[in-house]
């Protein structure tokens, strides 16, 4: 149980900050860019996992991964990303709602994804 949650604290940083990324992007694309819930949630998902995946590799494992196993990650969470987009909009919710929903789904997946898909038996 313990090598479950080994690096988990460093990656949970890292994805804070993410979320922080994820967050700003989202609601300028929404507000000033006017663009629907959908699309930004997927643009400010794609620039705030490339983030996270850079900065896990670099600190939180010790090798990288391949970019086959990236896109994997990317394809998967961002369609994800666009569905919930796609939902709140179909809703009209507000963009606080997509974008707090999203970010606990994203924080409980993609903390899996990256610790038993992407960087499986790599840790430092």
């Amino acid at each position: 149980m313990r090598i479950l949650w080994k690096g988990f604290p460093a990656q949970t940083a890292i994805g804070l900050a993410a979320t922080l990324v994820h967050w700003q992007i989202f609601f300028v694309l929404s507000s000033a860019v006017q663009l629907d819930q959908a699309a930004s949630n997927f643009a400010a998902f794609c620039i705030a996992a490339s983030f996270a995946f850079y900065m896990n590799a670099l600190y939180t494992f010790e090798t990288g991964t391949s970019v086959l196993a990236y896109l994997m990650f990317i394809g998967v969470m961002g369609a994800l990303s666009y569905g919930t987009g796609v939902i709140a909009d179909a809703l009209n919710l507000p963009g606080l709602v997509t974008v707090s929903v999203f970010s606990l789904v994203d924080l409980l997946l993609g903390y899996c994804f990256f610790r038993f898909v992407l960087f499986l038996g790599r840790q430092a």
